[in-house]
């Protein structure tokens, strides 16, 4: 059965804040608001935690995980940024957007594409997503909270709980989410490349 906690989507409660941090350090699973959509996730190297996630949201090897980071410092250990693409990333982020980028060697093997070394992380803006975020001190491994056969994400917290209560550790309540997925970039090549567009303006990133 899992924990369900409300937390002020402007002025999140330390005390709950610090709860949920003890559930992800334990291996837990925990859905969590971001500035685009609902997210599931568990810590970077919870190997039994990303399979939970890829069952419970039916994706293959392929599928590109997200690490969301507390800021571009947190992002930059986890990738390799080059000048160019960090004064865009900084001029961009916190915000909802997913950049594709070359993984350091600092970034489980079990996240990467399994052809290309790549990985996607995210700064999102959301005071909940931050102070996760800032108290867990390492970021988040996360994907859309998109269940199987639908095409958006899940909003309704309430929704959530009854759907997920058996699978999942703890749901945040954070308010109703976004429906719309964040906007992904690959930074990978030198020209950036909007893969998808989601809730963040794509127009900063399309040469």
């Amino acid at each position: 059965m899992s924990q369900f906690f409300q937390i002020h989507p402007d002025n999140p409660q330390p005390r709950l804040i610090k709860q949920a941090v003890e559930i992800i350090r334990k291996g837990g699973v925990v859905v969590y608001p971001t500035d685009s959509s609902y997210a599931i996730g568990c810590s970077m190297g919870n190997k039994a935690g990303i399979e939970r996630i890829r069952r419970l949201r039916q994706l293959d090897d392929k599928h590109n995980f997200t690490l969301a980071c507390r800021d571009l410092s947190q992002l930059g250990l986890f990738a390799k940024v080059d000048t160019a693409a960090f004064r865009l990333l900084k001029a961009h982020l916190p915000g909802p957007y997913t950049i594709i980028l070359t993984a350091t060697r600092e970034v489980p093997r079990m996240l990467l594409h399994p052809k290309r070394r790549t990985i996607g992380l995210r700064v999102p803006a959301l005071p909940i997503a931050q102070a996760l975020l800032e108290e867990l001190g390492e970021p988040l491994m996360s994907v859309s909270l998109i269940l199987p056969g639908e095409d958006l994400p899940m909003s309704d917290p309430y929704e959530m709980r009854d759907a997920l209560e058996h699978q999942v550790d703890l749901i945040i309540d954070g308010g109703y989410g976004g429906l719309e997925a964040s906007t992904v970039v690959s930074l990978v090549d030198d020209q950036p490349e909007v893969v998808r567009v989601g809730c963040g303006d794509p127009e900063p990133f399309m040469a």
